[in-house]
C-alpha cells in the first residue's frame, strides 16, 4: 500500500498534463493538471466515470447542459456522455475510470 498525492509535482505547463497515479483491479485514478484557459475537447467513455476537481475551477459541458466543477465538487457520468472540460484557472482534477478503460484513451483526447 503506497500513499499517492494528486497535489506533489505538480507543474501547469504549456499543455494539459495526464498522470496515472493509480491503475489497479478496481480502477484507473488519473490526475489531470490544467493551466487557466487549457481545455480537453469533447470525447466520451466506453465506461461509467466520476471527474472531480481537487483544485481550481474547472466549466464542465456534457449533454448540452453547462456546469461549473469547482474545489471539492465531483460529477459521475454514464458511458458514452459526451463531455468537455476548460480550466477557468489553474486546476487539478481526479478521473476514476474503470478498470477496463485505457489510459490510451484518455491521453488521445484532443487538448489545447
Amino acid at each position: 500500500m503506497a500513499i499517492q498525492s494528486f497535489f506533489k509535482d505538480v507543474s501547469y505547463g504549456e499543455n494539459v498534463t495526464i498522470t496515472v497515479m493509480s491503475n489497479d483491479e478496481i480502477s484507473k485514478e488519473v490526475r489531470i493538471v490544467f493551466k487557466t484557459g487549457q481545455e480537453m475537447s469533447e470525447h466520451k467513455a466506453p465506461f461509467p466515470i466520476s471527474v472531480m476537481t481537487l483544485k481550481g475551477s474547472i466549466a464542465f459541458d456534457y449533454d448540452d447542459e453547462s456546469l461549473v466543477l469547482e474545489s471539492g465538487d465531483m460529477i459521475k457520468l454514464d458511458a458514452h456522455v459526451v463531455h468537455a472540460l476548460k480550466a477557468r484557472e489553474d486546476s487539478i482534477v481526479q478521473l476514476t475510470l474503470n478498470k477496463n478503460d485505457t489510459i490510451k484513451r484518455v491521453e488521445g483526447v484532443e487538448t489545447h
